[in-house]
């Protein structure tokens, strides 16, 4: 099926619902230790997020900050009162039978974020509600039996509801991205979709086209990558729109997306919040928000992606597309500023630098699975391996073999190009001479481009570069050869 929002009588109606887990040390009500992925099962657990009778919540300051620190990065209102409420339902990795979570009184609402819009222009999306919650456990299904891991359980979680602002599954797509990054940024948490970091859900719903009335909405689960996001949006949107092309009504249900198969799959009746029965959580007060702490939390963001990506236009003179790959990562931003700013000192472009970061600095870091952090080679390193290649102090193709070596060894670059003997050899009497010999040895060759076969040019010009191990002034080589073979 595909789903084309250009075509037809129907306009998609969508809304986001994402779940993040928070990176803290402690779970969200307890002390037990946070770090859930890929520890042994049912190890971090305690009394309190076992539910035990008698076991009483306290909660987690620094979940609250981080929470805060979201909402004020998505230009959301912080309201001074926020309550935790019971959310009830029954599920086997629910072990209380409800989850502590926020409804009516959140931490953080009307916010917004802006996406790239079909016209290119920015189209804003606002968010409803950041608010604050526990995770439930883990279930892994077997062939006889379900077992749960317990460690998940209780992980501080925030939720962040969008308004039912979004027209296409692109534009999902593109506000999950941006929120990704966005998370990262702020160093609130790892946002991994393959880890279950970052889980995301979406209300779906059509209309016809020019209607202020909303259609029937379906909830649709397992959406585990922005790829899934986009393809199980444009199956539902499909289906929705096959089902009014035949008059029938569209149900209120939970779809999950069948990767396997590449379409949604009906669960069951949709909840609505009624079903939950929310009540305000009786062993935990009520959060009194201080105005000057949200201020001082405010003082502490770091410079969001979208003025960053503005910043390495204007100031640094980068391309949109390059600065807008050089700020999906907080860590890679940094590391180019950093680079760009002591290349400046060496006359080097800053739009240099970015062709060597996203280029080669980036296939190293895909060769070995890391992140810039784990490379030994400094900001200043990179910039000054740049300006002997810019210089012509040594080749292109040395470069790259420099470069290989100090993100190994961590060795400055001039230390390298010295002990491996990489200086470029510039020197036309040195190269007279190699040319020379490779002329008298090659007469065919010679009387083969002298008519019209130009192409031999470049097997010389390879020819010397082997022989002086690719250290030869490429441009000084091809003004010599031109000049002894042109008849």
């Amino acid at each position: 099926m595909c789903y084309n929002p250009a075509m037809g009588e129907y306009e998609a109606i969508i809304g986001m619902e994402v779940h993040a887990q928070l990176l803290t040390r402690s779970k969200m009500f307890c002390g037990c230790s946070a770090e859930a992925f890929g520890a042994e099962p049912n190890t971090n657990v305690c009394p309190v997020c076992l539910a035990l009778p008698g076991a009483l919540p306290v909660a987690n300051r620094r979940a609250v900050e981080q929470t805060i620190t979201v909402g004020l990065a998505l230009n959301c209102e912080i309201n001074e009162t926020a309550v935790f409420s019971r959310k009830n339902y029954f599920y086997p990795d629910l072990p209380k039978g409800y989850q502590i979570s926020m409804y009516d009184f959140p931490l953080c609402q009307h916010g917004w974020v802006d996406v790239e819009g079909p016209d290119g222009e920015a189209k804003r999306i606002r968010i409803r509600r950041v608010h604050l919650e526990e995770d439930t456990a883990k279930s892994f299904h077997m062939v006889e039996q379900t077992l749960v891991d317990f460690n998940r359980a209780g992980l501080p979680l925030i939720e962040i509801v969008t308004e039912p602002d979004i027209r296409s599954p692109e534009e999902a797509r593109q506000y999950l991205v941006g929120l990704r990054t966005v998370l990262r940024y702020l160093g609130v948490s790892s946002a991994d979709m393959e880890k279950g970091a970052m889980r995301c859900e979406a209300n779906v719903s059509l209309r016809p086209a020019g209607s202020v009335e909303m259609g029937t909405k379906v909830e649709v689960k397992n959406l585990n990558s922005f790829r899934a996001v986009k393809q199980a949006l444009t199956y539902e949107l499909e289906r929705q729109t096959q089902a009014l092309g035949r008059k029938e009504r569209v149900r209120q249900v939970t779809m999950g997306w069948d990767e396997v198969r590449g379409r949604t799959v009906e669960q069951r009746a949709k909840e609505e919040s009624e079903d939950y029965r929310y009540f305000p959580e009786p062993d935990l007060p009520r959060l009194h928000v201080v105005p000057t702490w949200v201020e001082e939390l405010r003082a502490e963001l770091p410079e969001m992606p979208g003025v960053l990506q503005e910043r390495l236009v204007s100031e640094y003179g980068l391309s949109p597309i390059d600065a807008s790959v050089l700020v999906d990562d907080r860590n890679i931003a940094d590391y180019f500023v950093k680079t760009a700013d002591a290349a400046v000192e060496r006359a080097i472009p800053p739009q240099i630098v970015a062709n060597w970061v996203t280029g080669d600095l980036f296939r190293l870091l895909k060769a070995r699975e890391g992140q810039v952090s784990d490379l030994k080679v400094t900001p200043a390193g990179l910039a000054e391996l740049i300006a002997l290649v810019e210089r012509k102090k040594i080749t292109a193709r040395s470069g790259k073999a420099v470069l290989e070596e100090m993100a190994a060894t961590g060795r400055p670059p001039g230390e390298i190009v010295e002990e491996r003997g990489l200086s470029k050899i510039s020197d036309e009497e040195v190269l007279d001479q190699i040319i020379d010999e490779l002329i008298a040895a090659h007469p065919d060759e010679v009387a083969t481009y002298q008519a019209g076969k130009e192409t031999v040019l470049q097997w010389f010009m390879g020819q010397v570069m082997r022989a002086t191990r690719g250290k030869a002034d490429p441009q000084v080589v091809l003004s010599l050869l031109q000049e002894k073979l042109d008849p």
